[in-house]
């Protein structure tokens, strides 16, 4: 089957579960399964944005994820953070698609500056770009998100306000990236976590790869897109 025949999803949401328990197997330290996963982000993001996909959106990191592990994991994560975003500044997809690139999340408030500044980099380069859209979420997680929503709400309008759905979406972080057509979570374990944009991921279609994400290849990627394409779309119907 070739691509123009395929049903794309719109808008694809990865998970990238399974860095560390893949370092761990191999008897590598946790960091090492996170360089492998920005290897991998690396080249399944450039083959969706090739491939006809309008939106992606990679889970890079929880609130906890930040906060909770290891100080050397984590330093370790945010200097492979700051060697890919860099990377990523160069990558010929991204100028050749006009993929816009958005970081959401509480990332301003937890990361370090040296990383902040690579990031406003690559938001002032593509910020004017507007055939595809290319978000990270990082230090991000959807209970978070909602009940940054429900405040926000809460001090923007008056008391008795009738809160419709325009108003809840217009009110969110993700406001501006549209519905979740299909949802890839790799690891082998298949739940969702924290909330993950709960609005926007109301009616997609769910994906669970066996494999850990950095063997979560573009191959895996093609053929579950085929999956994508041969299942029908109900809503509710």
């Amino acid at each position: 089957m070739t691509k123009e025949k395929l049903n794309r999803p719109k808008h694809l949401v990865i998970i990238p579960d399974g860095n560390r328990r893949w370092a761990k197997a191999l008897g590598l330290k946790p960091w090492d399964g996170h360089e492998a996963g920005a290897k991998n982000t690396e080249k399944l993001l450039t083959y969706a944005l090739e491939n006809n996909i309008e939106c992606v959106t990679i889970w890079g990191s929880s609130i906890d994820n930040i906060k909770k592990r290891p100080l050397m994991e984590k330093r370790a994560l945010l200097k492979i953070y700051e060697v890919y975003f860099k990377k990523l500044l160069t990558n010929p997809a991204i100028e050749a698609e006009q993929a816009k690139v958005s970081f959401l999340g509480r990332w301003e408030t937890q990361f370090p500056n040296s990383l902040k500044t690579t990031i406003y980099a690559l938001i002032e380069k593509t910020k004017n770009y507007d055939k595809k859209m290319l978000n990270f979420m990082l230090a991000y997680s959807g209970d978070d998100e909602m009940l940054d929503t429900i405040n926000r709400i809460h001090d923007k309008y008056k008391k008795g306000t009738e809160i419709t759905a325009k108003i809840l979406k217009e009110s969110l972080m993700t406001s501006q990236l549209p519905p979740v057509d299909y949802m890839i979570r790799t690891g082998g374990d298949a739940h969702l976590s924290a909330g993950f944009m709960m609005w926007d991921t109301a009616n997609a279609q769910l994906f669970f790869a066996d494999e850990k994400f950095p063997d979560f290849d573009t191959k895996k990627l093609a053929a579950a897109l085929v999956e994508y394409s041969n299942r029908q779309r109900r809503f509710g119907k």
